[in-house]
């Protein structure tokens, strides 16, 4: 007898560990100074350790696409389970620095498990642009969970609270997800090649998926670059960078939400290529303004950015199914280390920013605030090529509909 498979349960879970996710990403940051002042690090120990959460993150993705159909998602869920409560558990009675290396490369090796089993899992579930519109309501999560995980945060350290204890609260949604996905049937590969691993890497030997994996590394540092160094810019120009981060990932997580429509209306291709001109858009207003209308650049660089990494990954799940789980894990790897090697040079860029405005005379928060607008004028490079590769990719698949994994249920 065939067991039902409850898919709203599975989809929960799913938004549930990615919430896990972005509470490890927000709630981090919040405590990282006291991290500083507890165990006596310097800024370059404290960039090491933010480093093993980007550095976890896609070898567990890729690894998890590489198994996913010998292991299943069930399997890889597990993993993720344990690799983030020995995380939690590790950093809350860290000794110091390397406790603490090792404590963030195991929650976001449980991170990229998520990614690696929740998307594909994902897909095997709903298709056509019922697929687009859960792909996008499950990654609202991320934005969303930072709203609520800065929030937590802020609250806390705000009240006194200790950062063990704000690190405790990650284990909420840890427990929940695994609660949620316990004794539940998981669904069956739609496509039966994609168990094939030799048949995904040819499958991903295809000029789409080519272009897609360049094109990610691209969408993936337009909206972590800015947001990663936006509230060291913007904090001397007389906006609030907590509230311009909540703005920001709230209006993500709203758009998100309702991506299901958006999708239908422009296509994959049409949000993508306007996505990039709003993140464009929005990156000039950051590298431009001061006082309240950062927080208007904010609302415009948050709808550009707003889909990008959902949509790259349907765009993957219906342009080259039969890579199947390995190729939307090799996405969202790409993403990810895109981001992490990017930040140095990024930071390269400040430095020799400041020293250019330092020679000019510039000091303090003016010397600030110059340093940052010049850098994310430099960032507007990103957007800037993604508005040229996606006229080619709206012009290369216009007329072509996207392929899909099987029939919608």
């Amino acid at each position: 007898m065939t067991q039902t498979i409850n898919r709203g349960a599975l989809f929960n879970a799913s938004c549930l560990a990615l919430i896990t996710t972005a509470f490890s990403f927000s709630i981090r940051a919040g405590i990282l100074p006291q991290l500083g002042d507890s165990f006596g690090l310097s800024a370059e120990q404290l960039g090491f350790i933010n480093s093993m959460w980007f550095f976890g993150f896609p070898i567990s993705m890729i690894l998890g696409g590489l198994f996913y159909h010998k292991v299943g998602p069930a399997n890889i869920m597990r993993i993720a389970f344990i690799t983030h409560t020995l995380g939690i558990l590790l950093t809350i009675f860290a000794g110091g620095y390397t406790t603490l290396l090792i404590s963030t490369l195991f929650i976001g090796f449980g991170n990229g498990c998520t990614e690696a089993a929740c998307n594909p899992l994902i897909a095997d579930m709903y298709s056509g642009t019922t697929l687009n519109k859960m792909l996008n309501r499950f990654h609202m999560w991320f934005p969303g969970g930072i709203v609520l995980g800065s929030l937590i945060s802020k609250f806390m350290t705000d009240g006194g609270f200790a950062w063990q204890t704000q690190v405790w609260v990650m284990m909420i949604p840890t427990i929940a997800y695994a609660v949620l996905f316990f004794g539940k049937t998981f669904p069956k590969p739609h496509v039966e090649a994609a168990t094939s691993i030799g048949s995904n890497i040819k499958a991903m030997v295809s000029p789409v998926f080519i272009f897609l994996f360049f094109a990610m590394a691209l969408t993936a540092i337009s909206e972590f670059g800015p947001q990663q160094w936006v509230g060291l810019i913007m904090g001397a120009s007389g906006a609030s960078p907590m509230l311009i981060l909540a703005l920001t990932t709230g209006v993500m997580a709203v758009g998100r939400f309702f991506a299901g429509p958006v999708v239908k209306a422009l296509g994959q291709t049409g949000v993508l290529l306007g996505g990039s001109i709003f993140a464009a858009i929005g990156i000039f207003l950051f590298s431009t303004v001061t006082g309240p209308m950062a927080y208007v650049a904010a609302l415009v660089f948050a709808i550009g950015v707003c889909y990008f990494w959902p949509v790259m990954v349907g765009a993957v799940a219906q342009r080259v199914p039969l890579s199947g789980a390995l190729g939307m894990s090799i996405i969202g790897g790409v993403g990810m280390f895109s981001t992490a090697i990017f930040q140095p040079i990024i930071g390269g860029w400040i430095d020799e920013s400041r020293a250019t405005q330092s020679a000019a005379g510039l000091a303090g928060d003016a010397l600030e605030l110059a340093a940052g607008q010049e850098t994310l004028q430099k960032m507007l490079l990103f957007p800037g090529i993604l508005i040229v590769l996606f006229i080619i990719f709206f012009v290369w698949q216009k007329g072509s509909k996207p392929a899909t994994a099987a029939a919608a249920h």
